[in-house]
């Protein structure tokens, strides 16, 4: 038993056993205290409860049917018995709805809880500490006091249906998942460009058009055609309304709420292809295949009346199907070009007195909310809802980082956190070699484990209306359930003892302790998991104006070695100890090895140029966006280049321009600097209009050296990383200063048109 709950045993008084590290539950309870014995679940075991209450007898049902699955055993119900597992729903103070307490002994278990919630939260901590699939062991558990409740009221888990359909089936599974480790919150992504997966009776091409497309699963999302008219549309699915209601039965068996997201007014092309009068063209189109976008319509008509009569006729068989309080609208993503272009979506701005297409979509959101309330329900949408104005009672789901989060609270409207970073398990884990392949990112284990939901913007009074944070899982390069497994395992664990323990209780060792009877667990369902990420982490830092390096592992004790000459390392390289300077232009191989193996499919690597400005101290005018610090204030001096990996490398900053001055801490003589700038169209990135390059003996008085005009055009969506710089005669300096100019907004045609630009930079480097 030592071995399986890894128990620390420190002090025994009155045979009472304190424990510093709980048994292996996660999310790590609030508090445990472990005695001596064990109880033992056989078949003269009894299940004690209140027959009459409704919701007990079913948290009672589930858990004779897993005791049953697992072991074959039949609990008797209600007789008196030597042994016997009692369930009970009492007030306890402060624990909240969905805390609870669990008591075993040797000869009977106690689970107490304030509700159904907290009952069915004791089962699944109990169901943790047992084998996983059918066997002939003897379930035996520990005798332990334990009470628990969750910190946050929100822990959610994403799927989106729409870019690939999930059987019923696996939606169940993806559900127990979530149940095993606490989450409550199923955010079910129904509807979005590429199909429609909900039954509408009123509205039966939803789902006979909008739900079907041409397949073209062996391309590439980004790389798919379009449709033929005579193209046979055999790929998709959808939920029938009896299933729906199944599912929905099934998950508030677990204590799990479905909230639907029904998209508005964008990515609706399979609502269109469905019914054209819905769009501002109302011109014929067939369902998306992927991701071109080419003379496709995925807007409502905000100015058409019979588009909200539409919604509402929707939004109503939606919510006799889901009791969430809940319902998800979406908002994200509105190219509002079509409005711009459309008769009646200018009628409507005019005659609402509105200002612009923002305006517009605020206008469509607050009427579609006084709807949802007059429903008795709550609206929740992406962070966009709060462009041209917030609906009154809205709640926002932050995705573009924790800006709109913020923004939200300190309005006091109720806000859920799911940042891209670290909440988008569609991004890589580990490798990305070795690895299905994803839409790109890296949201790694420990990133997830780090990660706190309060921003630190917020002060005591806005905190609480942060309801806590979910994951999203978006599906444009998952087709499988094996796939979709491997996405949400472990990270899924990782998150949920983010959103339910204690935040001083977290720790990162003790949690991977823990995880390893889940991967046991893992293995017994047959599902697949990442098994740890052995990247190693390089990272530069200025120290005394020198580049040193440190290497880093998020496997507990594992040894790192490296080679410093472009070879790959093995067992028998250096083995990392201490920070490595960097005094020449090398190439740093490093790897993880556990048990005299090197566990890396491929070593991480970086390229080390030195030149005279490497290591020194750079001071910026604007402060550089927290989400793209890249390696701290000295990036532009740690001897790196950037690659088209936004999150890695680069300096970024939003609207204005970057102003960055290097103190060389000494007179030395150059003759050339240069910066490196990005473009990414997709991403809102965008080239300088020019670069002014200057150097200084002193600080104050500065002399310009050279001006760097860009030549590439904004509207270029190619990906494209330019140089710029200033070749002059020797110069004795001390301070340099590289003025990098914003283009400030997002150019015409762009679907950010008029919204502040981000300009990205790397590496000064001078010589």
């Amino acid at each position: 038993m030592k071995k399986l709950f890894l128990i620390a045993l420190t002090l025994v008084i009155n045979n009472i056993v304190f424990s510093q590290e709980n048994i292996a539950i996660i999310p790590k309870p609030v508090s445990v205290v472990m005695h001596n014995g064990n109880f033992v679940i056989d078949a003269k075991t009894t299940v004690l409860f209140d027959v009459y209450n409704k919701e007990l007898a079913n948290a009672i049902q589930f858990f004779s049917s897993s005791i049953k699955e697992i072991s074959g055993i039949e609990l008797r119900k209600n007789l008196h018995q030597e042994k016997s597992i009692s369930f009970q729903i009492k007030q306890i103070p402060n624990i909240g709805n969905e805390g609870y307490q669990l008591k075993i002994t040797s000869t009977n278990i106690t689970i107490t809880a304030n509700s159904k919630a907290g009952i069915i939260y004791a089962i699944q901590s109990i169901l943790q500490l047992l084998p996983g699939v059918r066997t002939n062991a003897i379930l035996k558990l520990p005798c332990v006091v334990i009470e628990d409740y969750p910190r946050f009221e929100w822990r959610g888990m994403h799927l989106d249906v729409s870019r690939h359909f999930f059987s019923p089936e696996i939606i169940k599974e993806y559900i127990n998942l979530m149940a095993r480790y606490k989450m409550n919150i199923f955010h079910w992504h129904l509807v979005d460009d590429q199909g429609w997966r909900i039954e509408i009776k009123k509205y039966p091409k939803l789902t006979s058009v909008g739900a079907w497309r041409v397949d073209y699963t062996n391309i590439v999302w980004g790389n798919r055609p379009q449709a033929k008219p005579n193209d046979d549309a055999t790929y998709g699915g959808y939920y029938t309304q009896e299933q729906i209601k199944e599912i929905v039965a099934y998950a508030a068996q677990r204590n799990i709420t479905i909230v639907p997201e029904i998209e508005m007014p964008g990515h609706v092309a399979s609502a269109i292809a469905a019914y054209p009068e819905l769009s501002c063209s109302q011109k014929f189109q067939l369902p998306l295949t992927g991701g071109n976008y080419t003379n496709i319509s995925s807007n409502y008509c905000a100015g058409n009346d019979s588009v909200f009569v539409f919604l509402q006729n929707v939004l109503t068989e939606v919510m006799q199907l889901f009791p969430s309080k809940y319902i998800h609208v979406g908002g994200d993503e509105v190219d509002k070009t079509p409005w711009k272009n459309c008769i009646k979506c200018q009628n409507r701005i005019k005659k609402e007195g509105l200002k612009n297409e923002e305006e517009l979509q605020s206008y469509f959101m607050k009427r579609i909310e006084k709807f949802i309330i007059s429903k008795n329900r709550k609206m929740i949408g992406w962070d966009e809802i709060l462009e041209g104005g917030l609906a009154p009672e809205a709640t926002v789901m932050s995705w573009r980082g924790e800006t709109g989060g913020i923004e939200a609270a300190k309005q006091k409207h109720n806000v859920v956190m799911t940042p891209g970073a670290p909440c988008y398990f569609d991004h890589y884990q580990t490798g990305p070699e070795g690895e299905p392949l994803a839409i790109g990112g890296m949201n790694t284990l420990k990133n997830v484990y780090d990660y706190e939901p309060i921003p630190k913007e917020l002060n005591n009074e806005n905190q609480k209306y942060v309801l806590g944070a979910q994951a999203n899982l978006w599906t444009e390069f998952i087709t499988t359930a094996e796939h979709v497994e491997y996405m949400v395992l472990p990270r899924m664990l990782a998150l949920s003892e983010v959103l339910w323990s204690k935040k001083d209780a977290k720790d990162w060792i003790d949690f991977n302790k823990r995880l390893q009877p889940s991967f046991k667990y893992f293995d017994q369902k047959g599902f697949h998991y990442n098994k740890g990420n052995y990247n190693v982490t390089i990272k530069p830092v200025s120290k005394n104006n020198q580049l040193v390096v440190t290497l880093s592992s998020e496997i507990p004790g594992a040894t790192i070695v490296y080679t410093t000459n472009g070879t790959d390392p093995n067992i028998g390289s250096n083995i990392y100890t201490n920070p490595i300077t960097i005094s020449t232009s090398l190439t740093l191989k490093a790897a993880v090895v556990v048990n005299n193996k090197v566990m890396n499919i491929k070593p991480a690597e970086q390229k080390f140029v030195i030149h005279k400005a490497v290591g020194k101290n750079v001071t910026y005018q604007y402060p550089i966006s927290k989400y793209y610090t890249a390696d701290g204030n000295n990036s532009l001096t740690d001897g790196i280049t950037g690659t088209f990996a936004v999150n890695k490398y680069w300096h970024g900053i939003n609207g204005n321009d970057l102003i960055a001055t290097i103190d060389l801490t000494e007179i030395k003589s150059i003759t050339n600097i240069s910066i490196n700038c990005l473009q990414k169209y997709a991403d809102w990135i965008f080239l300088p209009r020019s670069v002014l390059f200057e150097v200084s003996e002193n600080g104050v008085n500065y002399t310009t050296v050279g001006k760097d005009v860009n030549n590439i055009s904004s509207s270029i969506k190619e990906p494209t990383i330019k140089t710029f710089s200033a070749t002059f005669h020797q110069e004795n300096v001390r301070y340099i200063r590289v003025s990098a100019y914003n283009i400030k907004e997002c150019p015409k045609g762009h679907p950010g048109e008029g919204k502040p630009a981000w300009l990205f930079a790397d590496e000064i480097m001078v010589n």
